[in-house]
């Protein structure tokens, strides 16, 4: 997400957000993601953050898990 758009989206605006990967479309409204749109299909993201890495997974029973 670009400096821009983190900035609307701390103000409480809609934004997209694509990835490079396998592109996709995440609307985020204020602070709020939806989770079916975060895993568009999938049932495990990898979140960077910083230095860090992190696996969030949906488990069989639709629960998150995040994992370093």
């Amino acid at each position: 997400m670009s400096a821009a758009s983190r900035d609307d989206t701390e103000r409480g605006g809609n934004h997209a957000v694509t990835t490079s990967a396998a592109t996709r479309s995440v609307t985020v409204t204020g602070n709020r993601v939806d989770s079916r749109d975060v895993f568009s299909g999938d049932r495990e993201i990898i979140i960077a953050h910083g230095e860090d890495t992190y696996r969030l997974r949906l488990t069989s029973q639709n629960k998150l898990i995040l994992t370093k």
